[in-house]
């Protein structure tokens, strides 16, 4: 089986942003650390987004 990832960095971090969110929210945890973290990676994904990387 061959999985194809995508080649665009801002798509990939994007998906794991919202695969760690959603699992955080299911999973009830909060952490002041995290949120920031997951903000960090939000603002990296949409920025390579924008850059079209």
């Amino acid at each position: 089986m061959n999985m194809n990832l995508t080649k665009s960095l801002g798509m990939l971090l994007l998906g794991i942003w919202l695969i760690v969110t959603g699992l955080l929210t299911a999973l009830s945890v909060g952490n002041p650390i995290v949120h920031v973290l997951l903000g960090l990676l939000a603002i990296a994904a949409g920025i390579l987004i924008v850059l079209d990387r």
